[in-house]
């Protein structure tokens, strides 16, 4: 069981706390300070990258304006991204389209908002930049390795071949697009720094064939995110992963040639910054002799945890009485739905207080990326997930 001095001083749970007083649950309480001190962290680490925060980890107006007053650029995945964070009074020159699956009209609707820097991974879509968004500046993704040290992996769906990617590039150039640079993602929650040395290899040999071969001196690098938040496990500070990066980038480029390197941090960003607040609904066992209880509890998968699909991120969860508890035992956290997948975690081996009683609140860490964004609308009749901002 954890304690929550591994994740909080006092005066920084008390605000959890005092939010989550008189409320019914299931809420979310996000502490906006934090969010702000991780971004100044980023960018002290990462002085000469541009970051873009990935809007999808939260893509809250909350957010967005204290973001942006500290000077974030944006990447939005969606044309519903892009209205929000431009009715924010966020510049079109400070945000990228970063989803590599769009409709062709979508690409005209972002052009028309002045939007001209643009992923793509494949031959189809670049033809649709260049057909809608004329002239602008693209950046193709490539496939990486990362899958098997990122708790989220990403590399399935989106990216290409680095040679697919050289075509795309040169291609870009002949259809009057910018061919600007190269965007790779890790995976999501990476822990192993050396999946972006993997990764910048690529990239590097890619830089040289394109101004060796083509004469197209490419003048970005995308490191996407991946950069991890403190889950059940704890992970190395981003001071760790900036000294390595940069270290791979000096590696590779003269001070001169250095290319404009961006960031799209999002999980890192924010996930330290929410706090899940549910009640036990239920606690049972399946037998006489069963010696698992199931905890169900009112927040589940359709309401805002859904990456614990697979038990893959694997949330701190606390409950007070894991301060004064003298025993516990394993428990299954299931949500509170008619879906027999609403389970959060079976085969990780939660251990909670053998005191838990039905009515307890349970308190779900590090939830402040990817639950809000990914609570479902009224499944069952339950509502969305409510989120309360303190600061």
């Amino acid at each position: 069981m954890i304690k929550i001095d591994q994740y909080f001083d006092p005066a920084g749970w008390q605000k959890f706390t005092k939010a989550a007083e008189g409320r019914e649950t299931p809420f979310l309480v996000v502490d906006l300070n934090r969010i702000k001190i991780k971004y100044h962290e980023m960018v002290g680490f990462f002085p000469n990258a541009k970051i873009h925060y990935a809007m999808k980890a939260s893509p809250a107006v909350e957010v967005i304006n204290l973001l942006a007053e500290l000077g974030s650029n944006f990447d939005c995945a969606s044309i519903y991204e892009l209205d929000r964070v431009l009715d924010c009074g966020v510049e079109a020159s400070r945000i990228s389209y970063g989803n590599t699956i769009k409709k062709p009209e979508h690409v005209k609707y972002a052009f028309d908002k002045g939007i001209d820097l643009y992923a793509t991974d494949s031959e189809a879509d670049l033809k649709n930049i260049a057909k809608h968004a004329p002239g602008s500046k693209i950046f193709v993704r490539i496939l990486v390795q990362g899958s098997e040290t990122a708790e989220w992996p990403l590399s399935r769906k989106f990216g290409c071949h680095p040679n697919m990617a050289i075509e795309l590039l040169i291609q870009a150039q002949e259809l009057g697009l910018v061919p600007y640079g190269i965007s790779f993602h890790v995976g999501s929650q990476q822990k192993d720094v050396a999946a972006w040395d993997d990764a910048l290899a690529k990239v590097k040999y890619m830089f040289d064939w394109m101004k060796n071969e083509e004469g197209i001196k490419l003048q970005m690098i995308n490191l996407g995110g991946g950069f991890p938040a403190n889950y059940l496990s704890e992970v190395n500070p981003i001071k760790v992963y900036a000294e390595e990066i940069k270290s791979y980038l000096s590696d590779d480029y003269s001070a001169e040639d250095m290319p404009e390197i961006i960031l799209e941090p999002g999980r890192s960003l924010v996930g330290g910054s929410g706090v899940l607040v549910s009640d036990v609904v239920l606690i049972s066992r399946k037998s006489h002799t069963d010696l698992t209880r199931w905890v169900y509890t009112d927040v589940g998968l359709f309401q805002g945890l859904i990456e614990t699909l697979g038990e893959a991120i694997k949330y701190p969860v606390y409950t007070p009485k894991m301060e004064t508890s003298t025993s516990a035992g394993t428990v299954v956290l299931a949500g509170p739905t008619c879906d027999s997948t609403d389970i959060m975690y079976e085969e990780a081996g939660y251990q909670l207080p053998e005191e838990l009683e039905i009515g307890d609140k349970i308190f779900w860490l590090t939830t402040g990326a990817y639950t809000n964004s990914y609570s479902s609308i009224e499944f069952n009749g339950f509502p969305p997930l409510e989120v309360v901002y303190v600061n």
